[in-house]
């Protein structure tokens, strides 16, 4: 009998997240987060990126992804959560979005969304599987694992076994999917670099700028050996005389728009 190929989708990845709590999820409370909404102009750089992201995880292998910056403010948690939801568009393999910035627990907030549960209470041991913690978006192949913060000690978290176990249970029991992490700035603490050592990789966010050249190469040395899959420029508007830019009225006129 022949292997599945794993860059290919699995019906298995998409069954796999029915047991999760379906969610509604009410756009209108976060009508920033772009990338949940296929035909928004503004949802264009981000299926740029599923795209890319896409066919790189299909050369490597890679299904557990971190993305990090330098430092706070740069736009990560807004790009992993759009990023996420764009994929998840497509259809073709289930997403896990997992929120593991334990200081600042930025996910349920941007969605408007009140959680009883989340990553922090796994890592504790108070629960013990994925479905205890994972929200599930009604309308997409989408999981969400949300945290509560944690405002001391959250090293100590990601250093725990249950962190180790959490891994696991996410490389084992989600199948096809594709994992993203949104972790802490790496400047900010080192759960970034420990956690990043579990991962098959992770993706740069650079803040146009505002992240220094210097910041970002000693981001990267502070980080090896783990494989920097990319980097992502975020908050690049490109030049006066662009008139490919996102956003220009050539660019509409290409969409049909």
């Amino acid at each position: 009998m022949a292997e599945a190929d794993p860059t290919k989708p699995s019906s298995q990845a998409l069954l796999s997240i029915e047991g999760f709590r379906a969610i509604e999820f009410d756009k209108a409370t976060a009508v920033r987060n772009v990338g949940f909404e296929g035909r928004d102009i503004r949802s264009r750089p981000f299926k740029l990126l599923r795209t890319q992201l896409t066919k790189l995880l299909a050369g490597n292998g890679a299904r557990l992804v971190g993305l990090t910056s330098s430092t706070p403010a740069a736009g990560k948690s807004f790009l992993s959560l759009n990023i996420a939801a764009s994929l998840a568009q497509l259809g073709e393999r289930a997403v896990y979005l997992v929120d593991l910035d334990l200081r600042r627990a930025s996910m349920a907030e941007q969605l408007g969304l009140s959680i009883e549960t989340g990553v922090d209470s796994f890592l504790r041991g108070e629960v013990q599987t994925l479905r205890e913690i994972g929200l599930r978006f009604d309308d997409l192949p989408l999981v969400l694992l949300p945290t509560g913060q944690v405002t001391s000690g959250s090293e100590e978290y990601i250093s725990a076994p249950t962190f180790g176990h959490l891994i696991q249970l996410l490389r084992t029991e989600t199948h096809n999917a594709i994992v993203l992490f949104d972790l802490p700035p790496v400047f900010a603490s080192d759960d970034a670099m420990i956690s990043i050592e579990a991962l098959d990789g992770y993706l740069m966010v650079v803040d146009s700028g505002n992240t220094t050249r210097r910041q970002l190469l000693e981001t990267i040395e502070m980080l090896r050996p783990s494989p920097l899959l990319g980097t992502i420029l975020n908050r690049y508007k490109g030049g006066l005389l662009d008139s490919y830019g996102y956003y220009t009225h050539t660019y509409d006129r290409y969409y049909g728009t």
